[in-house]
């Protein structure tokens, strides 16, 4: 599932997302995180896909693997895009942190904002043209207002993400369905339309503007202990193979 970008436009926007995976590596914005995570789980899937979804943040075994959704939630949402004719391997899968949070709390404000920037260059460099947000977090995120998930489930909306317009379709996070099974219709019902919304396309986009150039948010990094360095070189050629 190709965005329609050429061949050496996606494979230059692929080497770009290798260098942000190797940035977010070392990344000790959040001072908690950094030091209580095993890996910096940064995406998986298509790097050229129409379709991205964004989750909360990882949990143990998203940890533990450096790769999103491979729990039972994760489980769950492959069956759902299989039914409507998709694969993991179709789409980009991303979460709003890139690091567990200990004990699988809830994500804190700063730590939200600390990440922001990593996400929204991935969504720039992927181009997908449907964001499917997961809950509450990446829903308020991504939008930049307080509703919650119950209201917006299942209606897509443009949205102007950096420069680029994209359809934002809010959806339950697949782990409520597992905590409340009354869910997993609601889940059906909403993934049923994602065919329909790829099929648009992209959203017209905005005039091109004279805008002032951002500069590049400062990175926090630190030295590797001593036998990171050989570990973290595993992690980044298991993970440089997923996207």
């Amino acid at each position: 599932m190709a965005s329609g970008a050429t061949d050496t436009s996606a494979s230059e926007r692929r080497e770009a997302l290798k260098g942000l995976f190797r940035e977010a590596q070392a990344c000790v914005r959040c001072a908690e995180l950094a030091a209580t995570r095993r890996t910096v789980v940064f995406g998986a899937g298509n790097a050229d896909a129409d379709l991205m979804f964004i989750g909360e943040a990882p949990g143990a075994s998203e940890d533990e693997q450096g790769v999103p959704f491979v729990g039972r939630a994760g489980k769950l949402l492959e069956t759902l895009l299989g039914e409507i004719g998709l694969q993991r391997t179709d789409v980009f899968i991303a979460n709003t942190l890139k690091c567990r949070p200990p004990g699988n709390r809830d994500p804190q404000p700063i730590e939200i904002e600390n990440c922001k920037g990593y996400l929204l260059r991935q969504v720039e460099l992927i181009q997908p043209t449907v964001i499917c947000t997961l809950g509450n977090f990446s829903t308020k995120l991504l939008r930049e207002d307080p509703t919650g998930i119950t209201r917006l489930h299942g209606r897509p909306e443009v949205i102007l993400l950096g420069h680029r317009a994209v359809r934002l379709y809010p959806i339950f996070h697949p782990a409520a369905a597992l905590y409340t099974p009354r869910m997993l219709e609601t889940l059906r019902e909403d993934f049923s339309r994602i065919p329909e919304l790829l099929t648009l396309g992209a959203p017209p986009q905005p005039e091109p503007l004279e805008m002032l150039a951002e500069p590049e948010p400062e990175i926090a990094a630190r030295a590797p202990e001593p036998g990171e360095a050989a570990a973290a070189a595993v992690a980044e050629a298991d993970q440089l193979g997923l996207f």
